[in-house]
Parts: structure tokens; C-alpha cells; sequence
């Protein structure tokens, strides 16, 4: 499948900081860049032209210029808090740290009952995106104690070692599906409304379980799911909260202060980080595919 969209420069900025996981291609002539995702190859050109071409064409494309609608603020009631008119019980996952260069990837299954509600909607639940790190520390734990969940955390060398074989989908994939297992067994679950937030078609999704013994299928898929959910957006902020508390973990070990994202100043901090400790930190650390080493390694040269 092949879609073409016209983008504005700042769309095309926007696209290629939310493909941080993909590998970054040689340039085609007259192309911004090349992003090779696991079943999509995005092109975008200097004439704001932007080429989708795989499976996962149509769900990309719409990553920008999405086909859902952006909830309408107002000053009278908290439209930023997840969606309430839902099916209860529900189960949702969300992953955190796919687009950081370092920390880990935590992956959380939450369970959500209709008893839950008043509670998430006083703590005014949303997507951890959209809740600053103190107030994730403030909010996350009263989750915790509250919510039935399972979390996943890969760190950063056995990631590197299952990117090896796996690509980043593929083991999103894969600790959501053990997520939801681990959240049945745990609780002695039978989870019959599931959401998970999309990150790649629901075909690419069963086919990179094709291996797995056991599989959750009773799945409804959905962008922007954590917007939409309160199961999801529960995961979002208890993986976040994981997250951010692996990472002080990480800057307590090295005696080093990590810096989320994968931007130009994540490649200066690594930098010190590698003439401190060797350029074997690195693997780690890190998620060592990303551009970000070969800047850093190159100009440690």
C-alpha cells in the first residue's frame, strides 16, 4: 500500500520527532529524510509530499493528520480527563520510554472497575503525556495502591540484546500481550473489554505473536486510546511513573544525570557520559539502535 499526504513544514517536523523508534534511511534526492519503520518506510520531501509505503501506510499516515478529533477545551470542566462513558470492567495497556534514548521500556496493563471511577475522575486521570513528572510522582502512587495492574520493564541491555532479533514493534507487541496474561493470572482475571493503545496495525500486532504459547485476542485496538480510556490512561501514568523511578535508579548507579527524550541535547549529555565511562556504557544504558549513538560515537571520534 502506498499513501501520499501534503504536510506543512511544521507537520513534517512534528512526524519525524514521533518516528524516533524508526531506522533512519539515506536520504533520497530532494527528501527531508527516510524513516524505515517494521512495516512501513516513511518519505518526506522538500516539496512537503509525504510517502507512506508498507502495511502500516494507513496507520501512519493518519499519526499527524489523524482522522480523530482533538477534544475541545473549556474553562468550566476538565475535558482533559479520559473518557467516562465506557464499558466497566475494562483492562488497558500503554507503553513509556519507546522514543527516550535512555531508561527502559515499562509496559502497564491496568484494570479498571465502574467502583474506580469517582476516584479517577477527582485525580482528573489523562495521559501521562500530559502530566508534568512531579505530578506523576503525586498521582502514581495512589494508582498502585488502588488499581489491580501488571508492569513489565525491559532495561536497556536486554532490550539491545531482543532488538537483536526483534524489532521495536515486535517487542511492544509482545510485553503487551505478557502484560495482559500476567494481569489474569495475577488477579484471577477474565478480561472481556481490552484496549490498547495503537502503535501498529492489528495484523502486524497478532503476527509479531505468531510465536508466543499464549496470545490475548479479544483486543479492541485504537489511537489515542489513552485520551479515550481510563484503563489506558491509568497505564500510561503507573508506566511512566515506573519509568521515571528506573531512571533515578539509573542516575543513582552512575552517579550520572540521565536526560529523557532523543533530541540534540541528549547527544551532548551522552557525550560526557561516554568520556567518563567508555563507549561501552552505551549498551547499557541506552537504546543503542537509535541515530543518537552514531552522533555520539562519531563525534567522540
Amino acid at each position: 500500500m502506498t499513501i501520499t499526504k501534503v504536510y506543512t513544514r511544521e507537520e513534517i517536523n512534528k512526524l519525524y520527532h514521533s518516528l524516533g523508534a524508526g531506522t533512519k534511511c539515506k536520504t533520497p534526492p530532494y527528501a527531508i529524510f527516510q524513516i524505515k519503520m517494521s512495516d512501513c518506510t516513511i518519505t518526506a520531501y522538500e516539496s512537503l509530499k509525504v510517502v507512506f509505503q508498507g502495511n502500516g501506510a494507513e496507520f501512519y499516515s493518519d499519526i499527524v493528520k489523524g482522522k480523530v478529533a482533538t477534544k475541545k477545551t473549556s474553562s468550566s470542566s476538565k475535558t482533559t480527563t479520559a473518557s467516562v462513558s465506557e464499558v466497566f470492567p475494562q483492562a488497558g495497556s500503554d507503553e513509556v520510554g519507546t522514543g527516550d534514548y535512555f531508561g527502559p521500556v515499562v509496559v502497564c496493563a491496568a484494570y479498571v472497575e465502574e467502583k474506580d471511577r469517582e476516584l479517577l475522575i477527582k485525580l482528573g486521570i489523562k495521559d501521562s503525556k500530559q502530566i508534568k513528572d512531579p505530578e506523576i510522582l503525586m498521582i502514581a502512587p495512589q494508582l498502585i495502591d488502588h488499581l489491580k495492574y501488571s508492569i513489565l520493564i525491559l532495561d536497556n541491555y536486554k532490550y539491545n540484546q531482543v532488538h537483536e532479533t526483534n524489532n521495536m514493534n515486535q517487542i511492544k507487541a509482545k510485553l503487551h500481550n505478557q502484560a495482559f496474561i500476567n494481569l489474569q493470572k495475577k488477579f484471577n482475571l477474565n478480561l472481556s473489554t481490552i484496549y490498547v493503545d495503537q502503535f501498529t496495525p492489528p495484523p502486524s500486532y497478532f503476527r509479531y505473536l505468531k510465536n508466543e504459547s499464549e496470545v490475548v485476542r479479544n483486543i479492541h485496538f485504537e489511537t489515542k486510546a489513552e485520551d479515550k480510556f481510563l484503563s489506558v490512561a491509568c497505564a500510561s501514568i503507573i508506566a511512566r511513573y515506573y519509568f521515571l523511578d528506573t531512571l533515578k535508579k539509573m542516575d543513582e548507579k552512575y552517579d550520572f544525570t540521565f536526560p529523557k527524550g532523543a533530541g540534540a541535547h541528549v547527544d551532548a549529555i551522552a557525550k560526557q557520559l561516554v568520556e567518563q565511562h567508555g563507549r561501552d556504557i552505551l549498551w547499557q544504558v541506552s537504546k543503542y539502535h537509535f541515530s543518537n549513538t552514531d552522533r555520539i560515537i562519531n563525534e567522540d571520534d
